[in-house]
């Protein structure tokens, strides 16, 4: 097990949802502290709130891990007479680092709307409303045979070679001779000065998001064994990414959609929801999510030919828009969002694991739904 520092495991999981992807303006991100120290101990939650702040103090923790920032708007002063203010007061005194990723969370491939269309047992699933477009990159790297691969495996825990939601490490590797003369004021790792050198290498190709360069190039520096790594880079025209929020797909059976709205206030556990409908009795099959309040977004669902659509703090006007189209719409509320929690989790456990990181990470005990039902 090896000590882990707040910017390696950031870097890891900006390669799972990249800061790029987030929306104009969203403070995602370091929030509070600093990632340049080693992680202890982690909690995942979904709201930082004094409770939260307390809990974690309590329970030891150094790093908290949210998917909602702390801090949507300036900060006017600092008086810690404010519960607010008083909480940030706290996580600065107690050490405690605060990271935070939201839309661009929500829109990755296999993030927040993908775990919520899995827990309706959604199939054939794709994007709601598309937000970000993205091209790829090659990249084509020559070395030797006996570095291939810690290269390649540099170049993949960067972000490299991910090829659509369902496969990883995706390389292609060739073999060959390299020749070279070191001259001037070379310093090389294999050969003299002035004398012609052949060197038995690998080529390895592999793709990645262009967004992901300056991190891929990093990476490759610092696994390459020579002074100057021979590569080449090179765009690829024929495949464009497309992240968004919220996923569109159907389900196995059609259902009423008022056996449907039950359905959804079991699976997500809350007490209480709210569902606008021309038709309770009508059959649905299609569906479309999309956690947080995402009600204006509701026209991409009805494009999407969705039968019903779930989000969260419906507004009453948008409501009768809905009503007006047709749509029947679901409002479990937003804090069905918790689904990252343990989410979240069982993915910081495996690249734990895969990584041989020595910290520990647990999930807040805490609900923060602010909201009671009678």
């Amino acid at each position: 097990m090896t000590e882990t520092y707040g910017s390696e495991f950031i870097q890891k999981f900006e390669s799972f949802a990249p800061k790029q992807l987030a929306e104009a303006g969203d403070p995602v991100g370091l929030a509070v502290g600093t990632l340049n120290k080693p992680i202890k101990k982690m909690m995942v939650t979904l709201d930082i709130r004094p409770e939260v702040v307390q809990e974690a103090i309590e329970k030891e923790i150094d790093f908290i891990f949210a998917h909602h920032p702390p801090i949507f708007r300036p900060i006017k002063n600092l008086a810690t007479d404010n519960a607010q203010i008083n909480m940030y007061a706290d996580l600065l005194k107690h050490d405690i680092t605060v990271y935070a990723a939201h839309t661009n969370l929500d829109v990755a491939t296999n993030g927040m709307n993908t775990w919520l269309a899995d827990a309706l047992a959604l199939k054939e699933t794709e994007i709601m409303h598309v937000t970000k477009q993205f091209s790829y990159k090659k990249i084509a790297v020559f070395v030797p045979r006996e570095n291939e691969a810690e290269v390649r495996k540099a170049l993949t825990d960067a972000g490299a070679g991910q090829i659509g939601p369902n496969y990883k490490d995706c390389t292609y590797t060739f073999e060959g001779v390299g020749r070279f003369t070191p001259i001037n004021q070379a310093n090389p790792k294999i050969g003299e000065l002035d004398q012609p050198e052949r060197v038995a290498e690998a080529r390895i190709e592999v793709v990645f998001p262009e967004q992901l360069t300056q991190t891929i190039e990093k990476a490759l520096f610092e696994a390459h064994p020579y002074e100057e790594p021979p590569y080449d880079l090179y765009t690829i025209e024929n495949f464009v990414d497309e992240y968004g929020l919220g996923r569109v797909g159907n389900l196995a059976e059609p259902i009423s959609v008022h056996d449907f709205a039950q359905k959804v206030k079991d699976l997500f556990g809350v007490s209480g929801l709210r569902y606008v409908t021309p038709d309770k009795d009508k059959l649905i099959q299609r569906v479309a999510v999309c956690g947080g309040d995402a009600g204006k977004y509701y026209p991409d669902a009805l494009k999407k030919n969705a039968d019903v659509f779930i989000t969260g703090d419906v507004y009453y006007h948008t409501a009768h828009d809905m009503l007006a189209d047709g749509l029947s719409v679901i409002d479990p509320g937003h804090h069905i969002e918790s689904i990252c929690k343990p989410r979240l989790v069982d993915l910081f456990t495996e690249w734990k694991t895969e990584a041989e990181w020595d910290f520990d990470i647990i999930q807040s005990d805490l609900n923060t739904d602010p909201y009671s039902f009678i």
